[in-house]
């Protein structure tokens, strides 16, 4: 159906006098908008690459198993109520930050919140790929979308290439939010000293980050079928 507004064209003129600062303007239409919106949330999912994460939630989380209890509860007052940085660290893998991050990441889908989710590694190789002749998106309006969306989640932070571009790619999206102080989590299997000083400065500050989270929890992966079962319900048995 045609939009009444602007008949297709995406755009329309304000009836206003000549002189007036808005006179002969172009006017993005409402139907123009809500097309740009829906692309945009579009992109953020199929950048957020979160399909092979859709199981991951805090209904499926065991928070009984030792050294996660903290994690769980912060991450399920952040996904309640995105506000600063939720920052998680731990000494291996398999401990269960990205099932948290996940977790955070679906719940706030649920909300119709707008969110990326984000191995760090294959999100430099998603801003690597708009310089290729093939890309169907510019590099401005991608790197954009990371910087400005409402809820950015960084998984793996420090597995990335560290090259010269890789580096300075990750401070811009990292300084960004933190001087828009837009809420942001961030996971890393890193010791926080191994860390670029420049980031590692921005995700200590007390007041946008007023607690950073060390899981001390072993490997889940590495657990049988029967070890798997709920530490809760193990002890009822």
């Amino acid at each position: 159906m045609v939009c009444p507004t602007c008949k297709g064209a995406g755009y329309y003129l304000l009836d206003v006098k000549v002189g007036d600062p808005n006179f002969g303007v172009l006017m993005p239409c409402e139907c123009k908008l809500r097309e740009k919106e829906q692309r945009a949330s579009s992109e953020l999912r199929r950048l957020s690459n979160l399909e092979p994460f859709f199981d991951k939630t805090f209904e499926n989380f065991d928070p009984d198993i030792p050294g996660v209890r903290r994690a769980y509860v912060r991450a399920r007052e952040y996904a309640r109520r995105p506000q600063g940085w939720l920052i998680f660290f731990s000494t291996h893998p398999g401990c269960g930050k990205t099932h948290l991050a996940a977790a955070i990441a679906n719940e706030a889908l649920e909300r119709h919140y707008r969110v990326l989710f984000a191995i760090v590694p294959d999100l430099l190789d998603h801003l690597r790929s708009t310089f290729g002749p093939n890309s169907d998106i510019a590099y401005d309006e991608r790197f954009e979308t990371i910087r400005d969306v409402p809820l950015l989640i960084l998984d793996d932070l420090g597995t990335e290439n560290t090259t010269p571009w890789a580096r300075e790619k990750l401070y811009q999206i990292i300084n960004h939010r933190y001087n828009y102080k837009l809420p942001t989590v961030i996971t890393s299997n890193r010791d926080p000293e191994e860390i670029e000083a420049r980031i590692l400065s921005r995700m200590y500050d007390t007041v946008l980050c007023p607690e950073r989270i060390m899981i001390n929890a072993g490997d889940y992966r590495q657990l049988t079928v029967e070890q798997r079962i709920p530490f809760g319900r193990r002890r009822r048995l």
